[in-house]
């Protein structure tokens, strides 16, 4: 199973660049929304933790929507997303950034 999880990853990255995410970048993502029609929606926040499963890999973006803080989940290797870029690197010392729920003041400029 791990050959073909390699495998799949090594396909996806070769169709696409993703690059290097790690908990404390600020990134922008381009997502397509699935709706009745497909529209592309432009997000940007910051990545507070990130889970590595292979072809399953996940990452979590918090971001404010109206100063409200707001939190998704992304597989890294989704066909949905359609372009990320990394915006900002933050120094963080933790592999998860959960205490940011109570202060989002690195996204505020």
């Amino acid at each position: 199973m791990n050959i073909l999880d390699k495998e799949a990853v090594e396909k996806v990255q070769a169709e696409r660049e993703i690059p290097d995410i790690r908990p404390g970048y600020i990134v922008q993502l381009k997502v397509e929304v699935p709706e009745n029609k497909r529209r592309i929606s432009v997000l940007k926040g910051i990545v507070i933790a990130r889970r590595n499963a292979g072809l399953n890999t996940t990452f979590r973006l918090r971001r404010l929507v109206a100063g409200v803080g707001v939190e998704s989940v992304f597989p890294l290797y989704s066909p949905n997303i359609k372009e990320m870029k990394v915006l900002d690197k933050k120094k963080v010392r933790r592999a998860k950034l959960y205490y940011l729920r109570d202060r989002m003041n690195p996204l505020k400029k």
